[in-house]
């Protein structure tokens, strides 16, 4: 392999390396229902740690997929919202939603639940 050059084995390793983990991919999905703000997240996302939030949310502005904007207000007021180039991510991530709670159904039955039900898209 040549230096600097990039190498997947698919584009799907590529998809996952921008949102791939536990976390990206819910807040991903959550900001296709609009923009965000801290407190959303965190109230839509229990268990997600503040610092993990902080660092996930800035890979994914670094990455392109989200914008922050962040208001001089008091008290402090920062919005988070996917730009055009993430906006291209939401049929991908509803429809792992879509497969995801499926597969709870399906596996786990009445002994799991999903604590998020987004409105269905029509």
């Amino acid at each position: 392999m040549s230096e600097g050059i990039r190498t997947y084995n698919t584009g799907v390793e590529a998809t996952l390396e921008v949102i791939g983990g536990k976390w990206k991919p819910v807040i991903l999905f959550l900001l296709t229902f609009g923009k965000k703000r801290n407190g959303e997240f965190i109230s839509q996302m229990p268990f997600i740690t503040q610092k993990v939030l902080t660092q996930q949310l800035r890979e994914l502005e670094a990455d392109g997929v989200i914008t922050r904007t962040s208001y001089n207000v008091v008290p402090p007021k920062v919005e988070y919202e996917l730009t055009d180039y993430g906006w291209s991510l939401k049929e991908i991530l509803h429809l792992m939603c879509r497969w995801g709670d499926t597969h709870v159904d399906r596996v786990y039955g009445d002994t799991a639940v999903v604590l998020s039900q987004p409105q269905k898209e029509e």
